[in-house]
C-alpha cells in the first residue's frame, strides 16, 4: 500500500511538471521540424521471495533472482503525436494488469492509453504475472507490478530530448530456426485427451528419427530501430527477433533482459549517451527456438549471455548502416476484437469435471490433469476480447498482437504491409495464447490443444492478420501490397513453355493453390504446411528467388484440368522425407484419375518402398490395381533431397526424366486405365489416398502436349542459372 501511496505522490509532481508543459509545446508552426525521444528502465524484480514461475507445465518457484528484471520503456514525440513503447521482462502479462499501468501512467504524462504498446519478453524463467496451464498467478507479483511498469513510462517521459531515429533490417538465419516438426505417420503421438492427434509437435531432438521436417518457416530479420540524441550519441537501440527464449534457471531475464548491455559493450564509450538503454522485443516466435534441429547436435552455445552476445554481434554489423532522420511522422491505432475460443463438447466437458474433481486439493501434475482444468475455464469464458495496435514511424511499420505468434504469420504481415519495412511484436497489450495459422491446426500438436495457452477458435489467425493490415493501412495512409510468386530464371523457362496449368506453392494462407494460368486453381486438403524453403542444394539454387514449396502430410493438392487427353507432361520438383525401407510405397507424389477410386485406375507416380524388391528408393509409376502394371526406375533418390522430374505420357508410351537427363529414368508402354475425359488430378497423394507423400512438392506445371527431352533439359538448367 506505502509503494502505492507513493507512486500517486510522485505522479501528481509528474502532472505538474510534464504533463502540463510537454504535450502543448509543440502547437506551433514549427512542430513538424522537431523529434524528441526518451528512454528510461524500471526494476521489476520481485521484492518478496519465494515467487511462483509459470514457464512451464508444472508450477515452479524461486527463492532468489539471478539477474534483474526490467521494465523498458521508449517515448517518441514527432510534435503531434506521442507513444510509448514498452518491453517488461516477463513471461505473459494480462490485459488487466496491463491496462491497469497504462491507466496510470496516462495520468501522469498525458500520452492517451491507446498511444501504449506495453510487451512481455517471453522469458520463461520470471514471476508468474498470470496463471498459465498448471502455474497460479503470484498475487503479491500482481500487485507490484503495474506501478513499476507505469514508472517506466513516466521517467521516460520526463527524460524527452532532441532526438534523430533510424532503423534497419539484417537477415541473421544462425540463430533462430522453426522448432516445430511433422511427425512421420507412423509415430503420430497421443494428445492429452487420449486421442492419435498429434502430427506435429515442439522440439524432436536432433535429426530425429521420427520426424519428416519443420512444420513452418522461420522469420530470420533481426530488426533494429535507434534512436540517437542530436551530437550523435546513443540513447536507445531497440532490437525485434522471432526466437521463443533460450533457457535460464529461474528467476532471470534471460536473453532479451542483457541483448542491451551486450550491445553497448561493443560500441566506445564516447557512442553512448549517458542515459542508454537497450531493449530487445520478441518477435513472431511462436513455432521458432535457437536449436535447429536439421543439424547434429554441435557443442552448444552454453547460456543465454553468450547467446545474446552473438545477437549483439551481428545487431552490431547491421547498426553501422543506419541512417538518421532528424524528423520522422508517427502514427498509431488500435482495435479491439471478439473471438471465440474452442469450448468443449459435452463428453471431454464431463470428463474434465470428472478429472478435476478427483484432484481435490492437489496442484495439477499430468497434462490430462492441466488440461481437464482447461477444458473447464474454456466453457466458462466462451470469448475473449482482444487488443491490437499498429505503429508507425516514418515508414517503419510495427504491429502488436497479443498471442505467441508462429512466422509464417509475421511474415504474411511483412509481405503484405503498405510501409517499407515492418516488423511484430507478439505477447503485447495481453496474452491470449498460441495463435496457430488455421491449417496447423490438422497437425496437432501443444500449440493447438484447446486452453488458455492456446484456446481461440480456429479463424482467429486470418482475422487478426486482416485487422492488422487494416490497422497499418490507417496509419501508413495507403493500401497494403498485394502477395505475388517471385519471378525467377526457373519460372521464366516454365512459362515460357506454355503450360495448361503452373502450381508454384508460394501461397501463404487459405487452402487454394494458386495456379499461374488463372485457369486451374486447386485446393489444399487438410494436412499440408505452407511456405517451406523450395529446392535448394548444389547446382539448384540460383535460379530460384526466394523459392517456396508445401510440405504433403497426409493432405493432398486436388485440382481438374479438362481436356488433357492421353498427351500430356507433368513436370514438379520433389523432396521426400521418409526412409525407403519404411513402408511398402515410400510415396505417391502424383496422381491422375477419380477421387476416391477404389480401384485406384490412372497414373500414379511416386517413390518405390519394400512392396517389390528392386524398387525401394526408386521412381515408379503404377498404373492401377487392374491392370497392376509397375514401371520402375534405374536411380535411387537420396532422402531429404530436392529432386526435378518430369512424367511424359503420349498414348500408351511413358517416359520419366530425373534431374533433366536425356536418358530417361523410366521409358516403357502403359495402358490408359483412367477414363478419356477424366479431369481430376493429385499432388501428394494417390486418388484412393493410398501411401501420399511425406515430404515437399514445388513448381508444378502441367502440360497438354508431350515435353521433348530438350525442353525439359532446359528447364533443368534454369534451376542454376543467375536470376
Amino acid at each position: 500500500m506505502n509503494s502505492r501511496l507513493n507512486l500517486l505522490a510522485y505522479l501528481a509532481s509528474a502532472l505538474l511538471s510534464t504533463f502540463w508543459s510537454a504535450p502543448h509545446a509543440f502547437a506551433n508552426e514549427d512542430a513538424a521540424n522537431f523529434f524528441q525521444a526518451g528512454v528510461f528502465a524500471v526494476d521489476v524484480t520481485p521484492t518478496e521471495f519465494p515467487v511462483i514461475v509459470n514457464g512451464y507445465f508444472q508450477e515452479q518457484s524461486a527463492d532468489r533472482d539471478l539477474d534483474r528484471l526490467m521494465s523498458r520503456a521508449l517515448i517518441l514525440d514527432d510534435g503531434k503525436i506521442r507513444l510509448a513503447i514498452v518491453v517488461v521482462d516477463s513471461l505473459m502479462l494480462p490485459r488487466s494488469l496491463l491496462d491497469q499501468a497504462k491507466q496510470t501512467a496516462a495520468k501522469a504524462t498525458g500520452i492517451p492509453v491507446d498511444r501504449m504498446l506495453i510487451s512481455a519478453t517471453h522469458t520463461h524463467s520470471a514471476p508468474s504475472a498470470m496463471a498459465c496451464l498448471g502455474s497460479r498467478a503470484d498475487a503479491n507479483y500482481v500487485r507490484f507490478l503495474p506501478d513499476q511498469i507505469a514508472k517506466s513510462i513516466v521517467f521516460a517521459n520526463q527524460k524527452l530530448t532532441p532526438a534523430k531515429i533510424g532503423w534497419t533490417v539484417v537477415d541473421d538465419r544462425q540463430h533462430t530456426h522453426c522448432r516445430r516438426w511433422i511427425f512421420r505417420a507412423d509415430q503420430i503421438a497421443t494428445d492429452p485427451f487420449g486421442s492419435k492427434t498429434v502430427r506435429a509437435h515442439m522440439h524432436p531432438g536432433h535429426q530425429s528419427p521420427k520426424h519428416i521436417g519443420p512444420a513452418g518457416p522461420a522469420d530470420h530479420d533481426l530488426s533494429l530501430l535507434a534512436i540517437q540524441s542530436t551530437d550523435g550519441r546513443l540513447l536507445s537501440i531497440m532490437g525485434n527477433y522471432g526466437m521463443h527464449y533460450f533457457g535460464a534457471s529461474p528467476l532471470s531475464a534471460d536473453t532479451c533482459g542483457v541483448f542491451g548491455t551486450k550491445f553497448q559493450a561493443l560500441l566506445d564509450e564516447s557512442e553512448v549517451h549517458p542515459d542508454y538503454v537497450g531493449i530487445l522485443s520478441q518477435g513472431t516466435s511462436g513455432d521458432c527456438h535457437w536449436m535447429d534441429y536439421s543439424q547434429p547436435e554441435a557443442e552448444r552455445i552454453k547460456n543465454f549471455e553468450l547467446y545474446a552476445e552473438a545477437l549483439a554481434d551481428v545487431a552490431l554489423r547491421a547498426f553501422r548502416t543506419i541512417k538518421y532522420h532528424d524528423w520522422v511522422p508517427l502514427g498509431m491505432a488500435e482495435k479491439t476484437l471478439r473471438l471465440n475460443r474452442r469450448t468443449p463438447d459435452a463428453t471431454r466437458l464431463e470428463w474434465a469435471r470428472q478429472t478435476v474433481a478427483r484432484q481435490g486439493n492437489r496442484r495439477p501434475t499430468t497434462l490430462p490433469d492441466i488440461y481437464a482444468h482447461e477444458q473447464i475455464d474454456l466453457h466458462n469464458k466462451p470469448e475473449v476480447e482482444i487488443k491490437l495496435q499498429a505503429v508507425r514511424i516514418g515508414t517503419l511499420g510495427i504491429t502488436a498482437i497479443p498471442n505467441e505468434v508462429y512466422s509464417l504469420t509475421g511474415l504474411k504481415l511483412k509481405a503484405q504491409s503498405p510501409l517499407e519495412t515492418t516488423f511484430n511484436i507478439e505477447l503485447a497489450n495481453g496474452a491470449q495464447g498460441y495463435i496457430p495459422p488455421p491449417e496447423q491446426h490438422q497437425l496437432g500438436g501443444y500449440t493447438t490443444w484447446p486452453a488458455k495457452t492456446a484456446g481461440m477458435e480456429v479463424q482467429a489467425e486470418p482475422k487478426i492478420v486482416e485487422t492488422l493490415l487494416t490497422l497499418l493501412e490507417k496509419v501508413a495512409t495507403k493500401p497494403r501490397r498485394n502477395i505475388s510468386p517471385p519471378a525467377s530464371a526457373y519460372s521464366d523457362a516454365i512459362l515460357k513453355s506454355k503450360p495448361v496449368a503452373y502450381w508454384q506453392f508460394e501461397e501463404m494462407d487459405g487452402f487454394s493453390a494458386i495456379d499461374r494460368t488463372k485457369s486451374h486453381h486447386g485446393i489444399y486438403e487438410p494436412g499440408i504446411a505452407r511456405y517451406l524453403p523450395g529446392p535448394e542444394g548444389e547446382g539448384i539454387t540460383a535460379g530460384f528467388r526466394g523459392n517456396r514449396a508445401a510440405h504433403f502430410a497426409g493432405g493432398r493438392m486436388k485440382a481438374s484440368c479438362r481436356q488433357l487427353g492421353d498427351t500430356y507432361t507433368l513436370e514438379c520438383w520433389v523432396w521426400n522425407g521418409l526412409p525407403i525401407d519404411a513402408r511398402p510405397v515410400t510415396g505417391y507424389f502424383f496422381s491422375r484419375g477419380k477421387d476416391d477410386d477404389p480401384l485406384a485406375n490412372g497414373d500414379h507416380l511416386g517413390i518405390g518402398g519394400t512392396s517389390h524388391e528392386g524398387t525401394a528408393g526408386k521412381l515408379i509409376l503404377y498404373i492401377g490395381n487392374e491392370s497392376k502394371q509397375l514401371l520402375i526406375g534405374k536411380t535411387r533418390v537420396k532422402l531429404k533431397t530436392w529432386y526435378h522430374i518430369v512424367l511424359v505420357r503420349a498414348g500408351c508410351q511413358v517416359t520419366v526424366y530425373l534431374n533433366g537427363q536425356s536418358t530417361p529414368e523410366i521409358m516403357g508402354k502403359a495402358v490408359v486405365t483412367y477414363s478419356a475425359d477424366e479431369e481430376e488430378m493429385f499432388i501428394g497423394g494417390r486418388n484412393d489416398r493410398f501411401a501420399p507423400l511425406q515430404g515437399k512438392v514445388d513448381e508444378v506445371s502441367l502440360y497438354d502436349r508431350a515435353l521433348t527431352a530438350e525442353e525439359i533439359a532446359t528447364h533443368f538448367k534454369a534451376a542454376s542459372a543467375p536470376s
